[in-house]
């Protein structure tokens, strides 16, 4: 077929869409459905027509473009599209302009073999650049600019110094995947990029959707992040502006991420977030704790950042421009942001403070004592995973003095499987002394007296209580550092939500979006049967 033939077949409209059927490799490697990489692409042309006096980002030849982990090249191909409608005035002729944009402007590193396939296929159409039902006459290699090679680890004591994998879990040999992504396999990303492409390479724009994690080794499901490592790299190579999808984990939480999250909250270059927090509604079918979001980074435009929560396919009200670093998370919901500011109003000490570490007593979650105390001397009682049972006071190596003390122990994870979660804390176990728990469980504060113990029980099951946990929440762990919002009050009363709404003068919007976000526990207090049942409602 010539060239001037394959061109206009290639770029006609697509129905169905292979790129919305195709199956994700993973929940790690998740493929971005067209329809969501056009958003973000209509995100970064608005900021440019914005920042350009209103001039179309599409039209201009000079442009370049790099997506750093090509999966499905749904970035590319959309972009592609986008550059063959835009330069139709200034480059005529079909077959010269769908060279110039994929030979001069639009470029891509998969991240697998399998990928650099798939991503060629997607924008070329055909897994060879230069093959004889490409779109393109432009190329000299197979690979075109879409560029993959197979990169090793590099082992430092057992994991890798890039990107911290398992060597146990990821050193396979020759004849399976590496998952040694070459864009983060470097200390100079810029003389890489120029190796790749030929010559020195200064990209316009980095867009992407990176690989979310790796497996560490660690106990059953162990992951690590990654992707904070390709937006890292990215930005190493001072793009005009930057536009990544990923796990929205990092504005609150997440393994590894304190020093990322830093750096992102007090980047006033990131000047807009949209958040999906609902499982499933950006991707669908798959699920990723805490959402996914995405932002756009703009190099020579710092400023306030504007961001956006959507909700079953809808904003959830006006966009707000805010700095992120207001607080050492960033707060998702514009509307909690004045509830918050008038909490932290006060100074008051923090209840992270009163929290246990994990594994308060040094006992972890498959450990179980007898059935019974009996035969047992100094017998304790002991809360575990599905069950109470009894163990010797000397089998506690950890904190054995808490045992005499009234303690409220709240599981250490809470959530659900679905799409939202309204309860953020399980209910609170008053123990009495003679008792201690395994990490099932944290010790959320030690007492006295039982009243104060059912002060403090009843607070924690407030709904203003749970909202503020809600703020710093971002999966199930309910770690003691979710707590940091959260005043601790006297106890020489009890709280109720009434109480609080007005002692931080809360507006009767305000109110009604903290008990939209957070569901009432059951009017009873937990008791033992509840824990037998894992500490889940």
């Amino acid at each position: 077929m010539p060239a001037e033939a394959k061109a206009p077949f290639a770029l006609l409209g697509r129905n169905p869409d292979v790129l919305t059927c195709i199956a994700n490799l993973s929940n790690d490697e998740v493929f971005t459905p067209p329809e969501f990489a056009n958003r973000m692409l209509d995100t970064l042309a608005a900021a440019w027509a914005t920042d350009h006096n209103g001039a179309n980002l599409w039209a201009d030849k000079t442009l370049t473009f790099l997506d750093p982990c090509t999966k499905s090249g749904v970035f590319l191909r959309e972009i592609t599209s986008r550059l063959t409608k835009g330069l139709a005035d200034e480059i005529p002729n079909l077959e010269q302009r769908v060279d110039h944009i994929l030979t001069r402007q639009v470029f891509g590193i998969a991240i697998t073999y399998l990928t650099s396939l798939l991503a060629r296929r997607s924008v070329y159409c055909s897994k060879h650049a230069k093959g004889q039902n490409s779109i393109s006459t432009g190329f000299a290699t197979d690979s075109g600019n879409i560029w993959f090679k197979r990169v090793e680890h590099t082992w430092v004591n057992g994991k890798c110094a890039y990107c911290g994998a398992s060597q146990k879990t990821l050193g396979r040999g020759d004849g399976l995947e590496t998952h040694a992504y070459a864009f983060i396999h470097t200390d100079n990303i810029a003389s890489r990029v120029s190796e790749w492409f030929g010559g020195h390479m200064q990209f316009d724009v980095i867009i992407g959707n990176p690989p979310y994690q790796l497996g560490d080794g660690g106990f059953g499901t162990s992951a690590a992040p990654i992707y904070q490592l390709f937006v890292e790299k990215a930005l190493e190579l001072d793009p005009r502006y930057a536009v990544f999808v990923t796990p929205s984990r990092w504005m609150a939480g997440g393994k590894g991420l304190d020093k990322y999250r830093e750096r992102m909250l007090s980047d006033k270059r990131i000047r807009r977030i949209v958040d999906y927090p609902k499982l499933h509604e950006a991707f669908p079918g798959v699920k990723i704790r805490g959402g996914i979001s995405y932002f756009l980074w703009e190099r020579d435009n710092p400023g306030p950042c504007s961001v956006d929560t959507i909700w079953d396919g809808q904003s959830t009200g006006p966009e707000v421009s805010r700095y992120l670093d207001t607080y050492d998370v960033l707060v998702r919901r514009n509307e909690a942001v004045p509830i918050l500011d008038k909490v932290r109003a006060k100074g008051e000490r923090t209840l992270n403070f009163r929290v246990s570490s994990r594994k308060p007593f040094g006992l972890p979650t498959h450990f179980h004592g007898r059935p019974s105390p009996s035969g047992l001397t100094n017998a304790v009682k002991l809360f575990g995973s599905q069950k109470v049972s009894w163990i010797r006071r000397s089998d506690v190596p950890t904190n054995a003095d808490w045992i005499d003390s009234w303690k409220v122990l709240l599981t250490a994870v809470q959530g659900t499987s679905g799409a939202v979660e309204t309860k953020f804390l399980s209910k609170p176990i008053i123990a009495p002394p003679g008792t201690a728990c395994t990490e099932t469980y944290l010790v959320a504060g030690r007492f006295g007296d039982e009243l104060s113990a059912q002060n403090y029980a009843s607070y924690l099951r407030t709904r203003f209580l749970r909202f503020l946990v809600c703020l710093r929440k971002a999966t199930q762990h309910a770690t003691r550092d979710v707590y940091a919002f959260v005043p601790d009050l006297p106890l020489n009363t009890g709280w109720s939500d009434v109480k609080l709404y007005s002692r931080y003068k809360l507006t009767m919007d305000e109110i009604a979006f903290v008990e939209s976000q957070v569901a009432e526990h059951d009017a009873e207090l937990f008791d033992e049967a509840d824990a037998d049942n894992g500490g889940d409602e």
